[in-house]
């Protein structure tokens, strides 16, 4: 399986990802042409072949333009006031979702900025949509971030693997004063996804909160190698020389075997909602199935129970993605009549999904076809597309069903071309 791991022992930043993708054959020109569709004024990019310890690799910066200053002073105060403080986590996810970036991209770099203001809102004690990313920041971290996501889908969304994160010691001088190392908000990321950290004896910050959010979304374990192939290796180097260890980042591009035991399947993480619900009006219940999964629920169950003092009640359960959880834990409490939601984190497994048009005597039909390592294991014809031929030709919706799986069966038995 296509694979990407990250030696990270001498930390990670965002722009450290982008040189070690650069460095293994990602193009600078389909970087800029793909950040360009932010529309995004008032920077360059700068890339160089760099040494640490003697150890040579790229080497990836931002440059604020000297008129994107000036630009800023000539018009009036409010744009002052704009300098000053960079751009909100709200306004840097309109910019993110007004582009002309891929659906993957735009999804992945939201996740990932995400992670950070949600960090910073904790320490700092604002939501995350207030949080900000100060002037040379947020353009920084916004390259950093959208280029990161435009560089693992050009490498075809490789599984992403890393080893054990470190960081180092000391303090850090950054916007807010000075910080103990490892930096609150790197620590915050790390905490949400539960990531082990180990601090080595470098008297610097080796791993960025930017870093950190880039690990915590995209990898999916922290550990030495296992059972891969490396095909390429690149290098992105960091911006100063290190003490105890070179400043850069290895990636390794290459192929890994399935850990023992597993399959070919997909994996996701997903929030699981709950409330019971022992004093509800059923129709309130029905109109909040309707309302939950008309904004983008996963899934929506209600299950019959016996609650507390014998009362006939409900479990109510949201499945959502896990940027969604607030939403819908927000729907359910205004919705319902519940006091308080339950939330758990839930691993998925899935098979990989594909949709085949088949011929039946009734009309086209699309079916979906379930695969687990190469081979077909569930075959499903989708209901409304057999619910529209039934009704157009006044036949049973079984007839239809039955005819579909007939066919898709015809299909999947001749041999492929």
């Amino acid at each position: 399986m296509k694979t990407l791991y990250l030696n990270i022992f001498s930390g990670l930043s965002g722009d450290m990802f982008i040189g070690a993708m650069l460095d293994l054959g990602l193009e600078l020109e389909h970087l800029k042409r793909e950040l360009a569709k932010l529309h995004m004024e008032g920077y360059h990019l700068h890339v160089s072949r760099a040494k640490r310890m003697e150890i040579e690799g790229t080497k990836f910066d931002v440059h604020l333009t000297p008129d994107h200053d000036h630009h800023h002073h000539e018009h009036s105060h409010h744009h002052e006031h704009e300098h000053e403080h960079g751009r909100t986590y709200a306004e840097i996810r309109q910019l993110i979702a007004d582009s002309a970036l891929s659906d993957w991209v735009k999804t992945k770099a939201t996740a990932v900025f995400h992670l950070i203001a949600v960090a910073e809102g904790k320490i700092h004690g604002r939501p995350p949509e207030q949080v900000h990313f100060h002037e040379v920041g947020a353009v920084d971290s916004i390259v950093d971030i959208v280029g990161a996501c435009i560089a693992l889908e050009h490498f075809g969304k490789p599984r992403v693997l890393a080893a054990n994160v470190v960081d180092g010691t000391g303090w850090i001088d950054c916007a807010h004063g000075r910080f103990p190392i490892p930096a609150p908000a790197t620590m915050e990321i790390l905490a949400a996804r539960g990531v082990f950290i180990t601090q080595c004896e470098e008297p610097h910050e080796l791993l960025t909160p930017t870093g950190a959010a880039l690990l915590a979304e995209f990898a999916e374990s922290f550990a030495p190698m296992n059972d891969f192939a490396p095909e390429r290796i690149g290098v992105g180097v960091g911006g100063r020389e290190n003490k105890t260890r070179p400043n850069v980042t290895f990636a390794f591009l290459g192929q890994s075997g399935p850990p023992a035991g597993t399959h070919d399947w997909e994996t996701d993480t997903v929030a699981v909602l709950e409330t019971n619900v022992d004093d509800a009006n059923p129709e309130w219940l029905g109109h909040f199935v309707d309302k939950a999964m008309g904004a983008g629920a996963l899934d929506v169950t209600l299950t019959p129970g016996q609650m507390k003092k014998n009362r006939p009640g409900v479990l109510l359960t949201v499945l959502c993605g896990l940027t969604e959880a607030d939403k819908f834990s927000e729907l359910i409490l205004r919705h319902t009549s519940a006091f308080g939601v339950r939330r758990t984190l839930a691993e998925r497994r899935k098979l990989r999904r594909q949709f085949h048009a088949v011929q039946t005597p009734f009309g086209e039909v699309s079916v979906k076809i379930g695969l687990l390592d190469g081979k077909v294991v569930q075959t499903a014809p989708e209901y409304e597309s057999c619910k529209k031929l039934a009704e157009e030709k006044n036949v049973p919706l079984k007839t239809v069903y039955e005819a579909a799986l007939a066919a898709a069966k015809l299909e999947s038995d001749s041999p492929a071309e």
